[in-house]
């Protein structure tokens, strides 16, 4: 079982998170230590710890009475890094078998890490996702519904508050978007009946056993869901390749 995280790591974490909010850039001053504590409700010596620990991942410098400043751009390393690999999914759709297997290697621990640290406001947050989720698949809105998919996987990563975890599926997020969409085209084109009602399902077997705190059960939900994809969409792959067989060996009809 994880252990809870320091009050010094939560405070970093919260940190980061109002670096983000605020699009501080490099070189930009943080509020006084006095002013963090405030508005974290904290005292100052956990604020200083969560500091020198941004200091030591090179992300704030603090200058001896001059402040503390932002070092390096956070909100832009994992987009810029992930760029590439947005360029191979749009081009070639079988990169998405290679994404099913990275998102299986990253969901099964922000699930997992969710279970255990999601706050109330976490799991409001899951439920309207979710929420949202079925209500455009209701109308029938295949790119809302696509967005408002990719979100709800967003926001359990955001209940794990592991900032790593949250930086790599902020950064993949557009790549989420895009394989997500891509996937539910494949699967509504799917021979099996039913796979709307299947991943609404398993999205909810998923939120369930996160707002159950029940990490066990969050892990092999996504594990159920992804590997559902994931077969789901080789079986229309392995469909569509063999009526491309039929139709470029069928013999011409005699008749003309």
């Amino acid at each position: 079982m994880s252990t809870p995280l320091r009050l010094s790591d939560q405070i970093a974490q919260q940190i980061q998170q109002l670096i983000l909010d605020q699009q501080l850039k490099p070189g930009e001053r943080l509020p006084a230590e006095r002013v963090l504590a405030a508005q974290l409700n904290v005292s100052r010596p956990p604020i200083r710890e969560a500091i020198r620990t941004l200091a030591s991942q090179g992300l704030l410098a603090t200058r001896p009475g001059g402040g503390t400043f932002v070092l390096s751009p956070i909100q832009d390393w994992p987009e810029k890094n992930l760029l590439p690999l947005a360029q191979l999914v749009v081009a070639d759709p079988a990169y998405n078998y290679d994404m099913l297997e990275a998102r299986y290697a990253l969901e099964s621990s922000t699930a997992w890490y969710a279970a255990l640290r999601a706050t109330d406001q976490d799991k409001d947050n899951i439920q309207r996702c979710f929420d949202s989720m079925v209500n455009y698949q209701q109308q029938g809105d295949a790119e809302q519904s696509s967005r408002a998919d990719a979100r709800f996987h967003m926001s359990i990563a955001e209940a794990s508050h592991n900032i790593v975890l949250i930086q790599f599926m902020r950064g993949l997020f557009d790549v989420l978007l895009s394989v997500v969409s891509q996937s539910r085209n494949t699967m509504f084109q799917s021979s099996q009946p039913n796979v709307l009602k299947n991943l609404t399902h398993q999205h909810e077997s998923l939120m369930n056993a996160i707002l159950a705190g029940d990490p066990e059960q969050a892990k092999h939900a996504i594990s159920q869901h992804l590997h559902y994809v994931q077969d789901t969409i080789r079986e229309n792959d392995d469909n569509l390749a063999r009526r491309q067989r039929l139709t470029r060996f069928s013999l011409p009809d005699p008749l003309l």
